[in-house]
């Protein structure tokens, strides 16, 4: 009987302690951080280049502001908060995918938080390049040659067909317009190459930012104040004896 609850006890610790190191392996390792865009992660394993340029500018070409605040410091087992900033005119609307205006899609990506430095990075709006290299139709479409608009078609399902003859040699090259950006050119009006021919439907941007924060030792900043309290009392220590030491020399 004694044997019996001996082992049990036996197996009781053993199982604890695997519970304990699963539940510590748990809490204390470091996950990958996958807070970044769909697209990004389709054509970049790792958010941040080695530039220190977050990918998201690869796509969102327009530059907008971001702010980042965390504190310069922080003690062990502290609660912090970082506060990201990322302004935007709410009234704006963009071109969605489909031709139609719509609202902004404005998100912060915290993208590393693994030792001491933070980047953000803020999107406000759609891209204006897919990370395959193709233009979206949140960006300015360029004649691809010079020459006469010889020809604008529109499309059933949004968009135009714009057909440029070139004067000197009659080449024909057609240019396609998806829905959205609106049409800058007419019929007839001679271009030249990389003319837009369209307005700049973005009213978007990305922006990124980073911070540190130091992570004191206690000790180093108890250190510290004993330091400047020690000093201080040599200093008053020393401006006593001086003070004593006079009176006792001055004649009567």
């Amino acid at each position: 009987m004694q044997t019996r609850n001996t082992f049990s006890w036996i197996k009781e610790q053993i199982t604890r302690s695997i519970s304990a190191s699963l539940m510590i392996y748990i809490i204390t390792r470091t996950s990958i951080s996958n807070a970044y865009p769909i697209f990004a992660q389709q054509g970049y394993e790792n958010p941040r280049e080695a530039t220190g340029r977050i990918v998201c500018a690869n796509c969102h070409l327009a530059n907008k502001p971001v702010d980042i605040e965390v504190p310069q410091a922080v003690l062990p087992d502290t609660v912090f908060e970082a506060v990201v900033r990322i302004p935007y005119d709410t009234q704006l609307k963009q071109v969605l995918a489909n031709g139609k205006k719509g609202g902004l899609n404005v998100g912060a990506k915290d993208i590393h938080f693994l030792k001491y430095p933070i980047y953000v990075g803020g999107n406000r709006g759609r891209g204006q390049i897919y990370p395959d290299g193709s233009k979206s139709n949140n960006t300015v479409y360029n004649a691809t040659a010079s020459g006469i608009v010889s020809k604008i078609l529109r499309k059933e399902k949004g968009g135009y067909e714009i057909t440029i003859a070139d004067a000197s040699d009659g080449r024909q090259v057609v240019d396609i317009i998806p829905p959205g950006p609106e049409l800058l050119v007419s019929e007839g009006e001679s271009i030249k190459l990389d003319q837009p021919l369209t307005s700049n439907p973005n009213v978007g941007g990305f922006g990124q930012g980073d911070a540190e924060i130091v992570l004191q030792d206690p000790l180093r900043v108890q250190g510290l104040l004993f330091f400047f309290a020690a000093v201080i009392l040599a200093q008053i220590f020393w401006f006593l004896k001086r003070n004593s030491s006079r009176k006792f020399n001055c004649p009567k």
